[in-house]
């Protein structure tokens, strides 16, 4: 299942990165924080260089607590600052500006040493399709400055937003890589909605999410779908196993076509919208010490 996706738009919003990292003081990465390796786009680390970084867990309320701690320990000893927030709610936002003037601390008493009193602090904010930055802004500002959506590729264009006298945010476009080495890194993505569901098959995709939630966190499943998790046989790979999940969650919802068979593909569906919604628990599928495998 080799997923790509890397809309021609993305190509002018990596230009578009470069030319703007002048104009900024320090770059707000946002992260999915249930899958911290695939959401962080691999460019960024090139583009971004030495500046300043800040990495916001977003969606830390439906990952795993234990995954989100291991991975503030991770980033920060990479040495950059960490902020766990829920864009949605709003939780954790109103640390922002806080944890951004710390990061800059030595920066800011420099230019008081230069006169240049009160001068804002210029935040560039980036991320990949659909990880809730245009909401992050909108928290962060306490209005609706950012365009926001529920599908990737909502912002198009750069957009400054001014949170207040000492702080200036510059939101841009979602942007991808032209194509996902490892086909881990697209299904992550694709579970969690930063690629779009048209193109690609969801019923393949909800059988891997199946097979990788009854590794990591089989409990969820017997208690979401009442499963029995069957023994998985040596000649099974990730979709057979997966798919006979899939069956049987069908069977348990009621969901069946004509002649009684199971309905997978409505299951598909429902799986994927309950694991985006935070329905089935919180889930961390990748951890700092995958990173190099």
């Amino acid at each position: 299942m080799n997923i790509q996706w890397y809309p021609g738009h993305m190509t002018k919003t990596r230009r578009q990165i470069e030319a703007d990292l002048g104009q900024v003081d320090m770059v707000a990465e946002i992260v999915d924080a249930r899958i911290p390796i695939s959401s962080r786009n691999p460019d960024i680390d090139a583009l971004v260089g030495a500046k300043p970084r800040l990495i916001v867990l977003n969606r830390a309320d439906q990952a795993d607590p234990a995954g989100n701690r291991a991975w503030a320990q991770a980033f920060q000893a990479q040495g950059h600052a960490v902020l766990e927030t829920d864009a949605k709610t709003g939780k954790g936002v109103s640390r922002f500006s806080a944890v951004s003037k710390e990061l800059l601390r030595e920066q800011i008493e420099r230019w008081r040493a230069k006169g240049q009193v009160g001068r804002p602090v210029r935040a560039m904010v980036v991320g990949v399709p659909n990880v809730g930055k245009s909401t992050f802004i909108n928290q962060v500002a306490k209005r609706k400055s950012a365009k926001a959506g529920d599908r990737p590729g909502v912002t198009r264009g750069k957009q400054w937003v001014t949170v207040d006298a000492g702080l200036s945010l510059l939101d841009t476009p979602g942007i991808l890589w032209p194509k996902f080495e490892d086909e881990r890194v697209g299904r992550h993505l694709a579970y969690t909605g930063a690629v779009k569901d048209d193109i690609m098959d969801v019923e393949t995709l909800a059988c891997h999410l199946m097979d990788d939630l009854a590794r990591r966190y089989p409990d969820a499943l017997r208690e979401r779908y009442k499963l029995e998790l069957p023994r998985r046989q040596e000649e099974q790979d990730a979709v057979a196993y997966g798919y006979e999940l899939l069956k049987a969650g069908a069977g348990k919802r009621g969901f069946l076509i004509s002649g009684g068979e199971a309905d997978t593909e409505r299951m598909a569906r429902i799986l994927l919208d309950e694991f985006r919604g935070g329905k089935l628990g919180n889930f961390t599928l990748e951890l700092p010490q995958e990173m190099e495998k």
